[in-house]
């Protein structure tokens, strides 16, 4: 069971935007005074450079285009809607936005396997939208596949229930906690796991002061250290620059990378880097309009291929 992957799937965006039907959970959206064609313009240049940085460090990039069939502006970030695992099975989610329930495709799982990926089982809990219960993903699940550990900060777009048939399905240990941002003096869920936390294979990055509830906050603490998983504290001010959304990745001859968006790097003390690059080195890219209008960052762009390799 491997943690990292070498493989991953991004699909490069025809039509982003700011989508109005997430922004009613998803805190960190802002309109940009621009045209869509130029936000979308501008989201194209950013996703092209980072797939060249991705593949100039030796990570398979599989990039898929978005089609005009539907209105998906959210396309590029695919991890909601799909999960790959090493025993060939493919897991789809169900989502909260209508508009986003399109981002799902099957010709793109037909690709895969025309690569060589194969597909053994496809587990689908999307029939949950209509009781309007939602998990979305790997935004949603923050897996330890080699400890079969899921972490989930429950919110809107991730159901308990929904989280425990999912670790029973797929024999995970269910970690669950509500991680929270303040919003007019409030304070509500964060929409998304991955936004507050980062799992890697000997490291994980966390912003604890967002689990407001202190044994949550134990319990997350216990379980990563008992699978001897260095914690990285980063700030709420740090999640807001999308620091808790990064994914480790394979490169040539097995060298792992933490990947990030420049305004994550930028906002990282000396003393965080140091502790991250102990562990890999660091790719970041600029992302600016993408994180602006689409409230996620780099890790919400790539999803994982963990599938057998025919």
């Amino acid at each position: 069971m491997q943690q990292t992957t070498n493989s991953i799937l991004m699909i490069r965006p025809i039509n982003f935007r700011m989508n109005e039907q997430t922004a009613v959970n998803n805190y960190y959206q802002e309109a940009l005074d621009l045209k869509n064609a130029e936000i979308n313009k501008k989201a194209q240049f950013e996703f092209d450079t980072y797939v060249d940085k991705l593949r100039s460090h030796g990570i398979e990039v599989i990039v898929i285009s978005d089609t005009d069939d539907f209105d998906t502006p959210d396309a590029l970030f695919p991890n909601n809607w799909i999960s790959f695992h090493e025993d060939g099975t493919v897991a789809l989610y169900p989502m909260f936005a209508e508009n986003r329930r399109h981002e799902r495709r099957e010709d793109i799982l037909d690709v895969l396997e025309e690569k060589g990926f194969l597909i053994e089982n496809v587990v689908d809990y999307t029939s949950a939208e209509e009781e309007e219960i939602f998990l979305e993903g790997t935004g949603s699940l923050l897996l330890d596949r080699v400890n079969k550990k899921a972490y989930c900060a429950l919110s809107p777009r991730a159901d308990e229930d929904l989280f425990i048939e999912f670790c029973e399905d797929f024999e995970y240990t269910p970690v669950i906690f509500t991680a929270y941002q303040t919003v007019l003096g409030k304070r509500k869920p964060i929409y998304h796991t991955n936004v507050m936390m980062c799992l890697a294979e000997t490291f994980a990055v966390i912003c604890l002061d967002t689990i407001d509830d202190k044994q949550e906050r134990k319990n997350v603490i216990k379980h990563l250290k008992e699978d001897r998983k260095q914690i990285i504290e980063i700030t709420e001010n740090q999640v807001t620059h999308f620091a808790g959304n990064m994914l480790q990745v394979k490169g040539s001859n097995n060298e792992r990378f933490l990947v990030m968006s420049q305004a994550a790097f930028d906002c990282l003390t000396p003393t965080q880097i140091q502790q991250i690059t102990k562990h890999c080195k660091i790719i970041s890219s600029s992302l600016e309009t993408i994180e602006t209008c689409g409230g996620g960052s780099a890790r919400c762009m790539m999803a994982e291929i963990f599938l057998p390799k025919i």
